[in-house]
């Protein structure tokens, strides 16, 4: 797309990111300290601390089955000590996220559905990450994009309902990929809105950019976490696990499959115990 075309679409688009609720101080603070690689652990603690609500949900989460730890956590702190600090900041991340994103809307589509969907894609990133060597930390920001990389939907399907709603409804009839009706309905992807919603909280250029492409990553300027959402994403629809509203599957690019040398055993092997992980992964939307 023209630079020019980018820049009024954003300009459009905006007033529409813009309607998502605002996030508590407390939440906006965790949003900085996520997105800071020096970020202190005993501030994202004090931090974290200082909002009963996320303070609530983070240990809900800490003593769950998804983390299967062996003893019970009751303060953030002993979370910090348990998990480590990066898997700590972005769960803060990713739970503050889900509180302030719209549960309804008008336009038919099924949140709790994409939620699953979404949560899958993000585990599935996470290993698949792993797979190719990225750090168990790091491995974090593969889960966020993950979850997050249908964000753009909510918005439209919040704000913008009636022709969301068409947009759905062509693309289930006409069996094609969810971007072409959104595109000529509403001009421009939930791709494109969730990047925009992204650069309004302030997360990092790499979160933002694989919100972005991750229908189309670019071969001009690839990156490895946009490559793994995008295998992610497809091989989640293709197991339906929960459903984005999107029917149609995407063929993996030849520039995707170049770049991160999976074959199909390795993704099969990486994602073997996706549905167990996803059973117990399913309190986060529950928080």
């Amino acid at each position: 797309m023209p630079d020019q075309d980018k820049n009024t679409n954003a300009e459009r688009l905006l007033p529409l990111v813009e309607k998502i609720p605002a996030f508590s101080q407390s939440v906006s603070r965790v949003l900085s300290l996520a997105s800071d690689i020096n970020c202190s652990p005993k501030v994202l603690v004090e931090v974290v601390s200082g909002d009963p609500v996320l303070t609530m949900k983070i240990l809900r989460l800490v003593n769950s089955a998804y983390f299967g730890l062996p003893n019970k956590i009751t303060s953030v702190h002993q979370a910090l000590v348990n998990l480590g600090l990066n898997t700590l900041k972005h769960t803060a991340l990713s739970l503050a996220m889900l509180g302030v994103l719209p549960r309804k809307n008008d336009a038919g589509l099924d949140i709790d559905a994409l939620w699953l969907h979404s949560l899958a894609v993000g585990l599935a990133a996470r290993r698949l990450a792993q797979a190719k060597g990225v750090p168990k930390a790091e491995s974090e920001d593969y889960f966020v994009a993950g979850l997050l990389h249908d964000v753009g939907k909510l918005v439209y399907a919040s704000y913008e309902p009636a022709r969301f709603a068409r947009a759905l409804e062509t693309a289930a009839l006409d069996q094609v990929d969810l971007t072409v009706p959104e595109r000529a309905e509403l001009g421009a992807t939930h791709a494109e809105v969730g990047a925009l919603l992204a650069e309004r909280w302030g997360l990092a250029e790499p979160l933002r950019l694989a919100l972005a492409g991750h229908h189309a990553p670019s071969d001009e300027t690839p990156a490895m976490l946009t490559d793994v959402v995008f295998v992610a994403n497809q091989v989640v629809k293709r197991k339906n696990l929960g459903f984005s509203g999107n029917p149609a599957l995407t063929p993996m690019p030849a520039g995707v499959r170049e770049r991160l040398t999976l074959t199909a055993e390795a993704v099969g092997a990486a994602l073997e115990e996706l549905p167990l992980e996803l059973q117990n992964a399913r309190v986060i939307l529950q928080l």
